[in-house]
């Protein structure tokens, strides 16, 4: 063999077995197992404030999993999270979905938004690593069959039909303008809305649409308010329903403005200003004074990283549920976790988690939710 040849030979076979290196899924240190998680969210970007809450609420539990212990199959056990950002786009997320099964994650928190979850879910089903979404709610995430897929929210079919009923019974809406973000999110909803109010009895006199990144709805509510409408529902997040709230005022339009738990956090009110009062929006979930936990982590979380967005207490019992899964497994392989986690009976912050067949949370309620007097105050909770 030349020189050369037996140079790259050497070469060769050195990357592959750094690269067989990196995709082992423990490595000791001290004798401590170290067992790597993964937490997807936007961290930059338009929803990275959101994102960052879903990232601190799972970093908080496996902070505390490690100060408390944790021993599987004899062993110690440290829990490391490998928090990646997805940037809240879908091509971004299949890319990370594929870095952290390359980086040997036993199981994937996230991702936050469903048009990145969806996409990504393929690359975790196909690695046989347990997904848990904390805030993930379009209905075909767990609708796909696969069997690793769960989220320990209410979906938007439940929230949908939710926001439909309540939009016609209580606030008597007849004629009902519809914006959406085109998102998987913000369509999905919409759609169940829709479905709800029609069935209600109400007129959708018109149908609109924009984007996630969009901040200008001037021609679109222009549009909408020759239709007349007595209200305009929004699937889609607080970075568009912020600045739609404030042109809806600036152009007088006097349609009562409805959405969803992409709009129900404290950035929606800074971004619409006095356009927020009286806008109503729906949370999966309880409220957080509410929640069996949600005092503690409250003053816990706050603490630590400041005022809760959304979803960080989700993800926090999302890390939770997983973690009980491994206890019972007495193990991190996944195989062994996704076996125990359908058997799942976790008594979590957020309340009672169950799964049924499709990985979908059982019994989930939706707090509806009304700014008043600069702040959001709780209306009701259908369960």
């Amino acid at each position: 063999m030349q020189p050369a040849r037996l140079i790259g030979t050497i070469l060769t076979l050195g990357l592959a077995i750094g690269l067989a290196g990196c995709g082992q899924k423990t490595d000791t240190q001290e004798g401590t197992q170290v067992v790597r998680i993964g937490s997807v969210a936007p961290l930059t970007g338009p929803q990275a404030h959101i994102g960052k809450d879903n990232d601190n609420g799972a970093r908080l539990a496996v902070e505390e999993i490690n100060a408390q212990g944790l021993t599987l199959g004899g062993k110690k056990v440290r829990l490391e999270l490998l928090s990646e950002d997805d940037q809240a786009d879908p091509k971004t997320a299949t890319i990370v979905a594929q870095k952290l099964v390359d980086a040997g994650v036993v199981a994937v928190i996230g991702h936050l938004n469903s048009g990145t979850t969806i996409p990504a879910s393929k690359y975790y089903h196909d690695a046989g690593i347990p997904q848990i979404s904390p805030s993930a709610t379009a209905i075909a995430y767990t609708a796909q069959g696969y069997k690793n897929a769960y989220r320990v929210m209410a979906n938007d079919e439940q929230q949908g039909r939710v926001l439909g009923q309540y939009a016609v019974q209580k606030l008597m809406a007849r004629r009902i303008a519809i914006i959406d973000d085109r998102t998987a999110y913000g369509q999905g909803l919409a759609d169940e809305f829709e479905k709800a109010a029609r069935a209600a009895g109400a007129e959708i006199v018109t149908r609109e649409y924009t984007n996630d990144r969009a901040t200008d709805f001037t021609a679109i509510l222009t549009a909408i308010k020759g239709k007349n409408p007595d209200l305009i529902f929004f699937g889609g997040m607080d970075p568009q329903a912020g600045p739609m709230a404030q042109q809806m005022k600036r152009l007088g339009l006097t349609a009562r403005f409805l959405g969803g738990d992409g709009m129900q956090n404290a950035n929606f009110l800074k971004l619409a200003g006095e356009g927020a009062e009286g806008a109503i929006a729906s949370s999966p979930g309880l409220p957080l004074e509410a929640m069996p936990g949600g005092p503690d982590f409250k003053r816990k979380f706050e603490a630590k990283y400041g005022q809760i967005q959304i979803y960080a207490p989700y993800a926090y019992d999302a890390v939770m549920v997983l973690v009980d899964a491994m206890r019972r497994a007495d193990s991190h392989e996944p195989a062994r976790v996704l076996a125990e986690l359908p058997k799942t009976d976790h008594q979590g912050v957020t309340g009672q988690i169950r799964f049924d067949a499709k990985g979908d949370i059982q019994g989930g309620a939706v707090t509806l939710y009304q700014v008043k007097g600069g702040a959001w105050q709780v209306l009701e909770t259908v369960k």
